[in-house]
């Protein structure tokens, strides 16, 4: 028998459109690129939103269509987010930090029919353009007054495309299973494999994440995303925050210290969102500005484990920590590390204990441990296993990738996450290891298999390794173990130099290594066990 209710879709845009009408005074507030902060709310976003979708639709863009953003945080790419996925169409956002090959590899690989871009990126563009589908519209994410110089072809404005259109829109109706973002990770070897989230799956997100944060995602409550909108739907605050009624305070590229101290103090920020690495910079300027900004009350840490003294710091000056874990294959929460009544009662020893850990599943994530041939293991805190998850707003299957879709799930349908990991009694997730090839730095995931394919094409290589060595701002960052060639000259900025043809700048390790030769395993592989104990007090400094 089944209950005898209403079956409306899941959309996105129902998001915007409720936020509009409950939550329409709460502010969005962008440090823009052009210069100074711009100011509105979910009421008039709805409404330019709107007219950016009637704009798309006579650009040509059609359901299904791919449109890619290469931007920073601030209210125009948010408008993007619902412009695009309003009529159908896929918001599919691209990391600026990625090497010009990967750029190219997944603009492609997604067939982009048009790209948003700011400016800051249009030289990434023009340099790019030739290698980019010819047919590929490029919008300026900007007005008229602001329009650069460019040989991009038939570049268009984004503000003239906007206030062509009036805001009588109907958004259309479509079933909750279709497409409305592309995010694609590098977090394993290869090419980059695209994470394609649905309607439904996106809600149900927003959702689970406004019941797992209440202390941030709440009416009136101001948030500032430096976790970034081209990577991972900014842990999915777009669509939360408008759900709950949270204003969004964006810091466009202003990320160091100092400009990050003064936004969150003229805002009123309570609570910020980001990786290890940009609060170092944060704790450094509080520190030269002798107290905190005067309404921050929580920092919600993800993408790499914070040191205990960071969260120690911030506990010390009454900045609650919370710990999130998850991946762009999840949408990407997974686990939240608030505590409850009874841990938030413990010495604070024991409750910075707990909150260096990963945190307890979100409502809709289920997160299992296994064994070498698969078997569960117990949650008691003391067994160790690969960590699988399933759950409604977690990948089936990487787009238009059969080869690595067929590795994503383990027999019964659970994703594998490359981790390991244990869990208690009371569900608390601990992380202890990863994949042990893949180097995490700065919340970013480099392929040490990519590298070492790019070192030894160098001549003068005869053989290497890389391994991930502790970091002091990015927690991790590669080191290049090399045997070098009889005639090689051992130069290292030469070798940096040819790695940097093909990857990211911070993909490219700092420090390179000479050895006589590398650890083998009794199988002919290199030994990168031996090779972590042995480096393993070498922090790097740079």
């Amino acid at each position: 028998m089944q209950g005898l209710m209403m079956n409306r879709p899941m959309r996105v845009n129902d998001i915007l459109t409720f936020a509009a009408e409950v939550h329409g005074d709460s502010e969005v507030v962008s440090v823009t690129v052009e210069g100074g902060i711009h100011r509105t709310n979910y009421r008039a976003i709805d409404g330019r939103t709107r007219q950016l979708a009637k704009a798309l639709l006579k650009l040509g863009v059609k359901e299904g269509d791919r449109v890619a953003t290469l931007a920073w945080n601030g209210y125009r790419h948010f408008e993007l987010y619902y412009g695009i996925a309003g009529i159908g169409a896929v918001c599919h956002t691209i990391n600026p930090r990625l090497s010009a090959e990967q750029m190219i590899y997944i603009v492609n690989h997604a067939e982009d029919k048009a790209i948003f871009v700011d400016l800051t990126f249009i030289p990434i563009l023009n340099a790019l353009k030739e290698h980019l589908p010819a047919d590929l519209i490029y919008v300026a994410m900007t007005d008229r007054a602001h329009m650069p110089e460019t040989d991009l072809p038939n570049l268009l404005c984004y503000e003239e495309l906007v206030e062509a259109e009036d805001a009588d829109y109907d958004w259309p109706d479509f079933p909750e299973d279709t497409a409305c973002a592309l995010c694609y990770t590098s977090g394993t070897t290869g090419n980059p494999k695209g994470a394609l989230y649905s309607h439904r799956s996106t809600v149900l997100h927003a959702l689970m994440a406004g019941v797992s944060l209440q202390t941030s995602l709440s009416p009136g409550q101001r948030i500032l995303p430096v976790v970034p909108l081209f990577h991972v739907n900014a842990w999915g605050l777009p669509y939360a925050a408008p759900l709950t009624g949270a204003s969004l305070v964006f810091p466009g590229a202003a990320l160091d210290g100092p400009s990050v101290f003064k936004l969150m103090q003229d805002e009123e920020v309570f609570s910020a969102w980001g990786v290890p690495t940009v609060w170092l910079g944060l704790l450094a300027e509080i520190k030269a500005q002798g107290g905190k900004p005067s309404a921050f009350g929580e920092v919600i840490i993800g993408g790499s484990a914070a040191p205990r003294s960071m969260i120690e710091a911030f506990e010390g000056m009454d900045v609650s920590v919370c710990h999130a874990w998850g991946m762009t294959e999840m949408s990407p929460i997974g686990t939240v590390g608030l505590l409850n009544k009874t841990q938030d009662k413990l010495p604070q020893d024991e409750r910075l204990d707990l909150k260096a850990k990963q945190g307890r599943r979100v409502f809709g994530v289920d997160l299992k441990i296994v064994d070498e041939d698969g078997n569960r293991l117990p949650h008691d805190g003391e067994a160790q296993g690969e960590l699988f998850v399933r759950g409604n707003a977690i990948v089936s299957g990487y787009y238009n990738n059969e080869e690595a879709t067929k590795g994503a799930l383990d027999a019964e349908g659970w994703f594998g996450t490359g981790d390991v990991a244990k869990i208690d009694s009371d569900g608390m997730l601990t992380i202890t290891d990863r994949a042990k090839d893949l180097i995490k730095s700065g919340g970013e995931w480099i392929s040490s298999i990519d590298v070492e394919n790019m070192a030894m094409s160098h001549p003068e290589v005869a053989n290497c390794a890389v391994i991930a060595v502790p970091h002091p701002k990015w927690d991790e960052r590669p080191l290049l173990v090399v045997v070098p060639t009889p005639e090689s000259s051992k130069d290292v900025a030469a070798l940096q130099n040819h790695l940097s043809e093909n990857l990211a700048k911070w993909q490219v390790p700092d420090e390179v290594v000479f050895v006589e030769d590398l650890p083998m395993t009794a199988t002919g592989k290199v030994s990168k066990l031996t090779l972590r104990q042995r480096y393993a007090d070498g922090t790097l400094a740079g």
